[in-house]
């Protein structure tokens, strides 16, 4: 049996990168699954995972929806609720980085940051947990970064952003444990993506290969593999915990 057969999931930012990876993960296991881009330039990448979801045999549906918007969250999730009837799983992954030093950043900058990697989490998550709280069931899942453990110079509205993730994620857990509804985070490494892609090839790129003793940058598809993990019934007893996917770059 397929892991995550007949389940409902919600993937925020998923026209690319770790948010695809997901989705696809999650349909190959049997999961429904609606999924949010941001930008008109998304459309077609939304429309065209939309039919490879579709193609698992499972249910699937893009949504073009801003997770940094309160009002947009909630009309999101009223929107999934009268399509797919519940949601068992939400995956809390949109997010962007801003990088700059301190010195030249602008407050405009800092607070996009936190509005979109932070706050979108509590919104989708005040307006998920109603459904689960019914259901006395689901999994929520909180994508941060292995650099809201370690800060990185040049990245603090990013290292902020996604360090209130994993306090955000400890607190979520206390409060609805006794639901059987578990929280979770994922705090990847550096990962093969359009974000990352400067850092494919040359000095930079063997810099921080040398200090991950994996030795490698992970691909969408190995956090996608994590968060599969987290989803589905074999963590059924894993909440408050941030699991970090980063080659061992932490240690």
């Amino acid at each position: 049996m397929k892991l995550l057969e007949g389940k409902v999931a919600i993937v925020t930012g998923a026209a690319r990168g770790i948010g695809e990876a997901v989705a696809i993960k999650f349909a190959e296991n049997g999961a429904n699954v609606a999924f949010t881009f941001v930008s008109d330039s998304s459309k077609d990448k939304a429309a065209a995972l939309e039919q490879k979801l579709t193609a698992f045999g499972v249910k699937a549906k893009a949504y073009q929806s801003n997770a940094g918007d309160f009002a947009a969250c909630e009309t999101f999730v009223n929107d999934v609720l009268k399509e797919f009837g519940t949601i068992d799983i939400c995956v809390n992954n949109a997010g962007i980085s801003k990088d700059n030093l301190l010195l030249r950043m602008s407050p405009e900058q800092f607070e996009e940051v936190i509005k979109v990697n932070l706050n979108s989490v509590f919104y989708m998550t005040k307006q998920i947990i109603k459904p689960m709280m019914k259901a006395r069931s689901g999994s929520i899942i909180n994508m941060s970064s292995v650099i809201g453990e370690m800060g990185n110079a040049g990245q603090s509205s990013y290292a902020a952003s996604k360090a209130g993730v994993i306090g955000f994620t400890k607190s979520v857990a206390k409060e609805l444990g006794s639901r059987n509804i578990r929280c979770n985070a994922i705090a990847p490494g550096f990962v093969e993506t359009d974000m990352t892609s400067y850092l494919k090839e040359g000095e930079a790129a063997d810099k921080y290969k040398a200090g991950i003793p994996l030795g490698r940058f992970a691909s969408a598809e190995d956090i996608a593999n994590v968060t599969l993990f987290l989803a589905s019934d074999l963590s059924s007893y894993v909440t408050g915990q941030t699991i970090s996917a980063c080659g061992g770059l932490n240690i």
